[in-house]
C-alpha cells in the first residue's frame, strides 16, 4: 500500500467513517421485495446506477436481458395421516402449480447416498438445508433434483436453523421445475420427521407461475481503456421472503464501496463494474454477461457474494493457483486475514465464467456455522449488518482488484484447463448432483 497515490490513501482514510454505505444498504433494504422480473427488482437497478455513478463509475449504462419470472402464490402443506394438522411452509422458486399428496420420507442430509438408501417413489420427501461435517456443502438444486429423478413426488426443505424460518432458494437455473418443492422451519422438520418414522402421509399443493420476465444488469466502467479488463461484480437481486440485507446487500454495497477507492487509484487495466440481475432464480444475469462479453479480453473475475457479512473474509479461488496468491498477497500486505478456499463450486455468478475458462475469485465472509443462516429466509434483515465489514471488506476488495489489474498488466493470468477443472469437481463429488440439476458441462463428458 506504500506505492498508492494520495487520493487514493485518502480514499481508504474516508471510508474508515463513510455513511453513504449504511445509507446505501438502507435505500436498498427498504424495498422490500427484489426478486427479479418484478418491479421491486428495477428500483433496486435503479438505486445501484445511481450509486454507481456517485461512487466514480463511469460510463453507467443498463443491459437488459429476458428470464424466467417466478411469482409465488399460496402453499399449503397438510398432514393427512396419522393425524390431521397442517404446518407454515412456502414455494421454493420455480416450484410449478401443483398438487401432489404421498407417504412422508426423511432422507435425513438429502445427499444422494441418502437418497438411494430409501424409497422415495411417489414419496414427498424430507431433507435438512445442511450437510454432514468433514464434506463440502451440498446444495439444495442437487438434493431437490436428484430427489425427483429418484421418483420423489414432492419435496420439502427444511431449515437446520431453529427461530420458526422457513427456507427459499431457487430449484432450477433460469426453469421451470418438474416438480413442487416447499420450505418449512426446522421446528415443523422435526416433526415430519416424526411422522415419517410413524407412516404419516401428507398433501402439498403450491400455486405458483413462471412467465417470460426481463431483469437488468448495470455496467459501468472504471481505469483505463486497455485490450485486456477485469470484471467486478455482485449481484443486487433477493428473494421475495426478505429485505435481502444479507444476501447479497451486503454484496453489492462491498462493490460500491471499493469503487469508490478504485476511481481513485490508478489502474494498470481497465475494470468493468457490474451489479448482476436474476442471481437467485439461475445465474441469468451472469450468464448474460458471458453471452455478451468478449471473453478473450476478461482476464478474470472478481464475484463479491457474501462478502460484507460477517468479520473475516474468505477468497473462493475456484482452483485457480494464481487468484489465491493474488489474495493472500493482500492479505499480507494490508495485514488483514482473508482464508483462501480453492475448491470450485457452480453456485454464483462466477460459474458461468469459470465453466468458460476464465479465473474468478468470490469474495465471500465466514460467520464460524454451517450454511446459509438467516439466508434465504424472512430473518434477513438490515438490522443483522455490521456495516464495518461492509467498509473493511470494500477496503480490501480494492486492494485485491488493483493487485490483480498489476497482475494482468505484468503478464497472463493462465486460463483454467476444462480437464482439470472437470477433474476438481469430480473430486469434490459434484457430478452427481450437477447432472441431476442439468447444469453439468457437456464439454466435461
Amino acid at each position: 500500500m506504500d506505492d498508492l497515490p494520495p487520493a487514493a490513501r485518502e480514499a481508504f482514510a474516508r471510508t474508515w467513517t463513510d455513511g453513504r454505505p449504511w445509507n446505501f444498504l438502507t435505500r436498498l433494504t427498504a424495498l422490500g421485495d427484489r426478486m427479479a422480473g418484478g418491479p421491486g427488482d428495477a428500483r433496486a437497478g435503479d438505486l445501484v446506477a445511481d450509486a454507481f455513478a456517485d461512487a466514480g463509475v463511469e460510463r453507467v449504462e443498463f443491459d437488459p436481458f429476458e428470464m424466467a419470472h417466478w411469482t409465488r402464490g399460496e402453499t399449503t402443506l397438510e398432514l393427512t395421516a396419522p393425524d390431521e394438522r397442517s404446518f407454515e411452509a412456502i414455494a421454493l422458486p420455480y416450484a410449478p402449480a401443483a398438487d401432489v399428496s404421498g407417504p412422508l420420507v426423511d432422507v435425513g442430509y438429502g445427499t444422494p447416498a441418502e437418497i438411494d438408501d430409501h424409497d422415495v417413489e411417489g414419496a414427498i420427501v424430507v431433507a435438512s438445508t445442511t450437510t454432514p461435517a468433514g464434506g463440502r456443502f451440498v446444495h439444495r438444486m442437487e438434493k431437490f433434483n436428484y430427489a425427483i429423478d429418484s421418483g420423489a413426488a414432492g419435496f420439502v426443505f427444511v431449515n437446520h436453523d431453529p427461530g420458526q424460518l422457513p427456507p427459499t432458494g431457487a430449484l432450477r437455473y433460469d426453469e421451470e421445475a418438474i416438480a413442487p418443492a416447499a420450505g418449512v422451519s426446522k421446528e415443523t422438520g422435526a416433526w415430519l420427521t416424526d411422522y415419517a418414522k410413524r407412516g404419516g402421509r401428507a398433501h402439498l399443493t403450491v400455486d405458483a407461475a413462471t412467465e417470460p420476465g426481463e431483469s437488468r444488469n448495470v455496467v459501468g466502467h472504471l481505469g483505463p481503456e486497455t485490450d485486456r479488463e477485469l470484471v467486478f461484480c455482485a449481484h443486487y437481486d433477493a428473494h421475495d421472503t426478505a429485505e435481502g440485507a444479507l444476501d447479497n446487500g451486503c454484496g453489492i454495497a462491498t462493490v460500491v464501496t471499493a469503487a469508490r477507492i478504485l476511481a481513485e487509484m490508478d489502474l494498470d487495466v481497465g475494470v468493468r463494474v457490474v451489479g448482476v440481475g436474476a442471481e437467485e432464480l439461475g445465474l441469468t444475469g451472469a450468464e448474460h454477461l458471458v453471452e455478451t462479453l468478449d471473453l478473450d479480453r476478461v482476464a478474470a473475475v472478481v464475484n463479491v457474494d457474501g462478502a460484507g457479512r460477517f468479520r473475516d473474509l474468505v477468497a473462493m479461488t475456484h482452483a485457480s493457483e494464481q487468484m489465491g496468491d493474488v489474495a493472500s498477497r493482500v492479505a499480507d500486505d494490508a495485514r488483514h486475514p482473508i482464508r483462501v478456499e480453492s475448491e470450485p463450486h457452480p453456485f454464483s455468478d462466477q460459474w458461468p465464467f469459470v465453466r468458460s475458462g476464465v479465473p474468478a475469485v468470490q469474495l465471500h465472509s465466514d460467520s464460524g456455522e454451517r450454511g446459509r443462516g438467516w439466508g434465504h429466509t424472512h430473518a434477513d434483515t438490515r438490522d443483522k449488518v455490521d456495516d464495518r465489514n461492509i467498509r473493511e471488506h470494500g477496503m480490501l476488495a480494492a486492494l485485491l482488484v488493483r493487485e490483480l489489474a498489476t497482475e494482468v498488466a505484468d503478464g497472463e493470468l493462465p486460463r483454467l484447463d476444462d480437464d482439470e477443472l472437470a477433474a476438481e469437481f469430480r473430486r469434490a463429488n459434484f457430478e452427481t448432483g450437477m447432472k441431476a440439476a442439468s447444469i453439468w458441462p457437456t464439454d466435461w463428458e
